[in-house]
C-alpha cells in the first residue's frame, strides 16, 4: 500500500468517526425531546380531573372485541 492509499484510509476512518459522533448526538437529542414530550403527556393526563366524577363501575374495563 502506498502513501496515498494510507492517507485515503486515514481520511475515510476520520470521516466515519465524525459521522458516527454526529449521529449519536442527534440520537441523544431525539431521546431528550421524546422524554420531554412523554413527560408533558403524563402531566396533562394527571391534570384531567373530570374522570373523578364518574361512578366507580365506569372506567375499569376496556372492550377489546370491538
Amino acid at each position: 500500500m502506498d502513501v496515498t492509499g494510507i492517507a485515503n484510509v486515514a481520511t475515510t476512518l476520520a470521516d466515519v468517526g465524525t459521522s458516527q459522533a454526529v449521529s449519536i448526538a442527534v440520537l441523544k437529542k431525539a431521546n431528550d425531546i421524546t422524554a420531554e414530550s412523554a413527560t408533558a403527556l403524563i402531566e396533562a393526563v394527571s391534570e384531567n380531573r373530570s374522570v373523578a366524577n364518574l361512578p366507580p363501575n365506569l372506567g375499569r374495563n376496556i372492550n377489546t372485541t370491538a
